[in-house]
């Protein structure tokens, strides 16, 4: 009685074997290159911004958060914080005598959203206090105003609003980035 091995020997020469598996070999590391590629590319769409910034915060989540109801923010173009860079969103929440301002910039890259966060950070970081567990780096400022940096988006929370209150709308907006 011949064994598997023998059989398959005796049926098919060992070389015609080898050629079959490095030609399945090969089928299958074009097919996990592909899935990769689809799954990097997915991924790297995933990280992109929305094109319409406010919707980053909606005013239902400012009602529920500030336990206030806030009406649709109202869009208008922040200014550039240094020549040559991006204009940015101010999308402005009203709430009767309460506002709240979410200004939000889109940087070319994360390397210089970074660097222009380093560099604000130095006029308004003095009596600042870190805050951790949002985005890639969070402070918030003297005036209490909350400045995050997550990728290559920058953001700004002020006016109403605790500092828990708007430490919890940030962690809300830097997770859709």
């Amino acid at each position: 009685m011949l064994t598997g091995a023998e059989r398959s020997s005796i049926i098919l020469p060992p070389q015609y074997e080898r050629k079959t598996s490095m030609v399945y070999l090969k089928q299958l590391s074009w097919v996990v290159a592909l899935l990769l590629v689809g799954c990097c590319s997915e991924l790297a769409r995933a990280a992109e911004p929305p094109s319409d910034l406010c919707s980053l915060l909606p005013a239902a989540m400012v009602s529920k958060t500030l336990r206030y109801t806030y009406d649709s923010p109202t869009k208008k173009v922040a200014p550039r914080p240094f020549r040559n860079t991006n204009e940015g969103t101010d999308c402005v929440y009203g709430s009767g005598l309460r506002m709240l301002l979410f200004r939000v910039y889109v940087d070319p890259s994360a390397s210089a959203s970074a660097d222009l966060f380093a560099k604000l950070k130095s006029y308004f970081a003095e009596g600042s206090t870190a805050v951790s567990g949002v985005g890639d780096e969070a402070y918030l400022d003297k005036e209490r105003g909350l400045h995050v940096r997550k990728g290559k988006v920058r953001y700004f929370l002020d006016g109403a609003g605790t500092p828990k209150q708007k430490n919890d709308l940030a962690v809300g907006i830097a997770g859709q980035l």
